[in-house]
C-alpha cells in the first residue's frame, strides 16, 4: 500500500498537492497526520469521500509498501507516522516541497525541491506530463492549494509555474465559487481596522434558516477596497446576504455620499436587482450602487427589509430526502453490512430494532475499521454511532448543512415522532448546492419557466401543441395523488440541443414519478399510466410490473402521432454480478437519476409544484452538453453493463460528441477485465446481456450513423463482444462495406433485414465453428442461424462447382438453390472470380424468364402434365445460353421437345 503523507495541521497545499499524486500512484491512500487548518477541516466535513483518504489508526504498517511525503521535509511535522520510515521494509520515499530554506531530515529515496510558490504546483505539471484527466473535485482542491499559498498569486514567491498550473485546473473543472468560498484574500491595515468596526456593528436576521446581515460605517473620507472587506465579512460572519452601507464625505465639494455594496450566496436574492433602481448595478451576487445627499439610515432600513423579502423559503430534509432507508438490525455482522454497503453503494447505514425504531447510524469507515481488525463475525451494535443526529421533515438545507459541517456527519436521518422516514446524505448536500435553480411563482407559468432553459429562440415549437397537452395533462394527474413528475433522460437532453432550424420530432418519452412519499401498492408509475389510459383509451397500454414501469403508445394517432410514454416509478438499481440482469428497487429522483449512464442522459425537469420547471443536474450533464462529451457517471458502469460502452458509442456519434477520456479508460478496463469473455461463457447465467446487446447492435447497425459507429467500437476493442477473436481488420471493413453496395443494388424493396445483414457479416468473419453459437447467444432469429450454419459449406460448394460451369444455365442452375441473404454473403466471402459469378447472376441471369410460360403451352395445343416445367426449364437454359433469342425459335424449341 502507497501511502501519501500530509503534514500535522494540514494545509490546502498538503491536501492538494496528495490529492493530485493519487492520479499518479493508482491506489494509493491519504494520510492526515494530525489535524487540519479550519478552512481544510470544514472543506473536508462535505468532501472527504470524495478523495482517498484514510485515518493513520486505521494503516497496517505492514502493508505499507512506499511513503510519500508532500509539503514537508522534516519528520517532526509528520507526528506518529514518522515512525514508519523506521521500518525495514520500506526502502521506497518520495519527498515534494516547495521550501528551499527547510532542511529535512526525512530519509528520501527521491526528493523533489523546487521554487515554486506550491507543492502542488509541483504535482499539477507531473499530471500534465503524463496526460492524465482529474475531476472536477480534484482540481477545486488543488487550485485551492496553489491560491492559499501564493496568495492567489499576489505572494513575492509566486512563480510563473504556478499560474500555469492554476489555468490547467480551470481547464479541467476546477469550482471558481468553492474556491471563493475557502480562500482568505488579505486586508490592508486601514481595511482591517474598519472590519473591526463593522463586526461590532454588523446586524443580522436569520430568514428561513439563512442569515441576512447588514451595517452602515461612517468614516471622514473614502476607503479603497471596501468589496474585499464585504468578502471578508461575509465570510467571517457565515452569513448568507450582506448588505454594506458607506457614509463618508467630500472634502472637495462638501457633499455626503453612500457607497452600497451586496454580496449573497443565495439564489434567489439579487443586488443587481435591488440596485437597479438606485442607479447602481452588477451581478445577482454583487452589486454596488453610489447616492449622494441622501438619509443613510433610511435607506438602509428600506433595503434591509426589500433583501428579507427576497430570501427564498429554502428547501427542507422533505425535499431532499432518500426514502425508503435501507436499514439493518443491530444483530446484523459487519461483513453482510459491509455487502449491503456494496450492493446498494451507501455510505452508511441506519440500525433499527424489532420495532423498527431507530437505534444507531453505522459509517463506511467504522465498517472498514471493524473490517481491518478481523471483526467481520461481529453484530454491528459494537461499532454503530448511537448518540445520534436527528433531524424532522421540515428541517431546512442550511441547518441541514450545519449540523453536518459542525459535526462532521454524512448522513442524518430524518424521523417523524420516532417513524424513520427519510435520510439525507453529504451527497444530497452536495448535488443541491450545486444544482442550477429556477423558482417558479404561479403553475400557469410552467411552459415560460421551462422553455427558458432551451437555448432556441420560439422554444414553444420544440414541442407540439398536443404533446404539451398532454405532459400537462399528465402533471396533473401526479399533482392529484400527492406526487413529484420529472421528464427525465433523452427528451430532455434532445431539447437542450435542439437548434432552431432543425424540428425536433419527440417520439420517445421517459417520465419518471417519485411517489416514495405517497407511494401506491402497484407503484406509482403503473397507476399514473393507468389513469392516463383512461383519458386517452386510444392508447395501448403495456405494464412491467418486475421494473414498476408502465409504457402508453400512439400508433399514427391523428394529433400525437406515434408516440412512446415510458412512466415509470423513481428506482434504484443492483447488479448482483457483473453483466447481470439489475434488480430493482422503489426509490426517490435522485437515486433514480444517480443509476443512470452517462451525465447527459440523468438530466430531469420538474413537471409538478413546488419548484414546477425545475432543472435536476446533479452530474454536470449541462456541462457536458456544452462540452459536447459523453460522461459516465460511475467507474464500474461497463462492468456491472457491458451494453453500456455501445450505448456510448451510439450517443458519441449520434450526437457528433467526444468520449471523455476517463470514460474510454473506464470502458477499456472493463474490455480488458473480460467481463464479455465471462459473460460469453456464463450465457445461461446472463441471457439477459445478450439481449440487451442485440438491441444495441440494431440500433448501430440500422442507424445511417452505423459506419463511423463500427468503427469506433473497433477502435475500442469492443468487437469482442461478439467473440474475442473478432477485429475490424481490412478485409473484414472491406466486406461490410460492399454488403452495403450488394444491399442497394439487389435490395432495392428492402425485403432483407439489412442491419441484421451487417451483423451476419461480421459473424461470418469468425470461424466456422463459432459462427452457430455466436447467432445463438445474440438470439437471432432461425433462418440466420442456419444461413451461417450453412455457409462454409455453401461456400465450399460455390467455389469448387462454379469453375465447371462453362455455360449461364449451369451456373445459374448451381445459385438458384440459395436464397438472396445466402448468394449475398457468398458474394462477400468468395474470391474475386467467384464473386464475378456471383454478381452476374444476381444482376443479369437472375431476372431472365423462358420466353414461354404454362399458358402459352396451353395455347399450342399441349395438355397440361409434370413435363411442362421440365420443357419450360430447359427453355430457359437455352435462353440464358443464347441459343433462343425469340419466341418463334422457343416455340420451335418447345415443339421439338414435346414430340419427342
Amino acid at each position: 500500500m502507497d501511502l501519501i503523507l500530509c503534514h500535522q495541521t494540514a494545509d490546502f497545499d498538503s491536501l492538494g498537492a496528495a490529492v493530485g499524486l493519487t492520479r499518479l500512484r493508482k491506489g494509493a491512500k491519504v494520510v492526515l497526520t494530525g489535524g487540519a487548518h479550519p478552512g481544510v477541516r470544514d472543506f473536508l466535513a462535505l468532501h472527504r469521500y470524495e478523495f482517498a483518504l484514510i485515518e493513520r489508526r486505521s494503516v497496517n504498517p505492514q502493508q505499507i509498501s512506499s511513503l510519500i511525503v508532500v509539503d514537508n521535509q522534516k519528520r517532526g511535522r509528520l507526528g506518529k507516522a514518522s515512525e514508519w520510515f523506521d521500518l525495514p521494509h520500506i526502502s521506497d520515499i518520495e519527498v515534494y516541497d516547495h521550501h528551499l530554506d527547510s532542511a529535512g531530515d526525512i530519509p528520501a529515496t527521491y526528493r523533489q525541491i523546487e521554487a515554486v510558490g506550491a507543492a502542488t504546483t509541483l504535482i499539477v505539471e507531473k499530471l500534465q506530463e503524463a496526460k492524465i484527466q482529474i475531476s472536477a473535485s480534484e482540481a477545486t482542491v488543488m487550485a485551492l492549494g496553489i491560491h492559499v499559498d501564493t496568495g492567489s498569486l499576489t505572494y513575492e514567491k509566486t512563480h510563473p509555474r504556478d499560474a500555469l498550473a492554476l489555468a490547467w485546473l480551470l481547464e479541467n473543472g476546477a469550482r471558481v465559487s468553492t474556491i471563493s468560498e475557502y480562500v482568505e484574500q488579505a486586508l490592508s491595515p486601514q481595511l482591517q481596522k474598519l472590519l473591526t468596526q463593522a463586526w461590532e456593528e454588523l446586524e443580522s436576521e436569520t430568514i428561513f434558516g439563512h442569515r441576512v446581515a447588514w451595517v452602515l460605517l461612517e468614516t471622514p473620507d473614502y476607503v479603497p477596497g471596501l468589496s474585499s472587506l464585504a468578502t471578508q465579512l461575509v465570510k467571517l460572519s457565515e452569513t448568507d446576504a450582506l448588505l454594506l452601507a458607506h457614509q463618508y464625505y467630500r472634502e472637495s465639494t462638501g457633499e455626503k455620499k453612500l457607497a452600497l455594496i451586496g454580496r449573497s450566496r443565495l439564489d434567489g436574492v439579487d443586488f443587481n436587482r435591488l440596485f437597479t433602481p438606485l442607479g447602481g448595478g452588477g451581478h445577482p451576487q454583487a452589486a454596488s450602487a453610489s447616492l449622494h445627499d441622501v438619509e443613510a439610515e433610511v435607506v438602509v432600513k428600506d433595503l434591509v427589509s426589500e433583501l428579507i423579502n427576497q430570501v427564498p423559503k429554502p428547501l427542507t430534509a422533505r425535499d431532499l430526502m432518500s426514502s425508503p432507508v435501507r436499514t439493518i438490525r443491530p444483530h446484523t455482522t459487519i461483513g453482510e453490512a459491509q455487502r449491503v454497503l456494496l450492493r446498494y453503494g451507501h455510505s452508511g447505514l441506519s440500525v433499527v430494532n424489532e420495532q423498527d425504531k431507530l437505534v444507531g447510524v453505522i459509517s463506511r469507515r467504522d465498517l472498514d475499521l471493524a473490517l481491518h481488525h478481523g471483526f467481520s463475525h461481529a453484530p454491528v451494535k459494537g461499532y454503530m454511532s448511537r448518540n445520534l443526529k436527528t433531524i424532522s421533515p421540515d428541517t431546512t438545507l442550511p441547518e441541514i448543512e450545519s449540523l453536518m459541517v459542525a459535526y462532521d456527519i454524512g448522513r442524518l436521518p430524518v424521523l417523524q415522532g420516532e417513524q424513520l422516514l427519510g435520510i439525507v446524505t453529504r451527497t444530497d448536500v452536495l448535488r443541491q448546492r450545486h444544482q442550477e435553480k429556477i423558482k417558479i411563482g404561479e403553475e400557469e407559468e410552467i411552459e415560460r419557466k421551462i422553455l427558458s432553459y432551451f437555448p432556441v429562440a420560439n422554444a414553444k415549437s420544440l414541442i407540439s401543441p398536443p404533446l404539451w397537452q398532454f405532459l400537462t395533462q399528465v402533471a396533473r394527474e401526479a399533482q392529484k395523488r400527492g406526487w413529484n413528475l420529472y421528464l427525465v433522460g433523452g427528451a430532455v437532453r434532445d431539447m437542450l440541443l435542439a437548434k432552431e432550424d432543425e424540428p425536433l420530432l419527440l417520439q420517445d418519452i421517459d417520465m419518471v414519478v417519485d411517489g416514495c412519499h405517497a407511494s401506491a401498492d402497484v407503484g406509482a408509475g403503473v397507476e399514473l399510466a393507468k389513469a392516463l389510459q383512461k383519458i386517452y383509451p386510444q392508447a395501448r397500454l403495456e405494464v412491467h410490473g418486475a421494473f414498476q414501469t408502465a409504457a402508453l403508445l400512439w400508433h399514427k394517432d391523428p394529433e400525437l402521432g406515434s408516440l412512446w410514454v415510458d412512466i415509470a416509478t423513481a428506482r434504484t438499481e443492483f447488479y448482483p454480478y457483473p453483466a447481470a440482469n439489475p434488480e430493482v428497487e422503489a426509490s426517490s429522483i435522485r437515486q433514480d437519476l444517480y443509476r443512470r449512464d452517462f451525465t447527459i442522459n440523468a438530466l430531469a425537469l420538474k413537471l409538478t409544484p413546488p419548484r414546477v420547471g425545475e432543472m435536476l443536474d446533479f452530474f454536470g450533464g449541462m456541462y457536458d452538453l456544452k462540452s459536447r462529451q459523453i460522461r459516465v457517471l460511475h467507474a464500474n458502469s461497463f462492468i456491472e453493463d457491458p451494453t453500456r460502452i455501445y450505448r456510448a458509442v451510439r450517443f458519441a456519434v449520434r450526437l457528433e460528441f467526444e468520449i471523455e477520456p476517463q470514460t474510454e479508460g473506464y470502458i477499456r478496463y472493463a474490455l480488458e477485465s473480460g467481463v464479455y469473455d465471462r459473460s460469453q461463457a456464463e450465457n445461461g447465467k446472463t441471457p439477459a446481456l445478450q439481449t440487451r446487446l442485440k438491441a444495441e447492435l440494431k440500433y448501430i447497425l440500422q442507424a445511417p450513423y452505423w459506419k463511423p459507429a463500427l468503427q469506433l467500437i473497433a477502435d475500442l476493442g469492443a468487437l469482442r463482444c461478439l467473440h474475442a477473436t473478432l477485429k475490424l481488420e481490412p478485409k473484414l471493413w472491406w466486406q461490410v462495406r460492399f454488403l452495403d453496395r450488394c444491399l442497394r443494388r439487389f435490395d432495392r424493396e428492402k425485403k432483407l433485414v439489412h442491419w441484421q445483414m451487417r451483423l451476419e457479416v461480421l459473424i461470418a468473419y469468425l470461424e466456422p465453428e463459432i459462427r452457430c453459437k455466436v447467432a445463438m447467444n445474440l438470439q437471432l432469429p432461425n433462418d440466420s442461424i442456419e444461413r451461417l450454419q450453412e455457409l462454409n459449406s455453401a461456400q465450399t460448394r460455390v467455389i469448387e462447382s462454379l469453375p465447371d460451369c462453362q455455360r449461364p444455365s449451369q451456373i445459374v442452375k448451381l445459385l438458384r438453390e440459395y436464397k438472396l441473404p445466402t448468394l449475398v454473403l457468398l458474394a462477400i466471402q468468395t474470391p474475386r472470380h467467384i464473386r464475378r459469378q456471383i454478381w452476374q447472376y444476381l444482376t443479369c441471369w437472375l431476372e431472365v424468364k423462358p420466353i414461354l410460360n404454362g399458358n402459352d403451352l396451353k395455347a399450342l395445343g399441349y395438355k397440361p402434365s409434370p413435363r411442362y416445367r421440365i420443357v419450360l426449364d430447359e427453355l430457359l437454359a437455352a435462353t440464358l445460353d443464347g441459343e433462343v433469342s425469340n419466341r418463334a425459335m422457343a416455340e420451335a424449341f418447345v415443339k421439338e421437345m414435346m414430340d419427342d
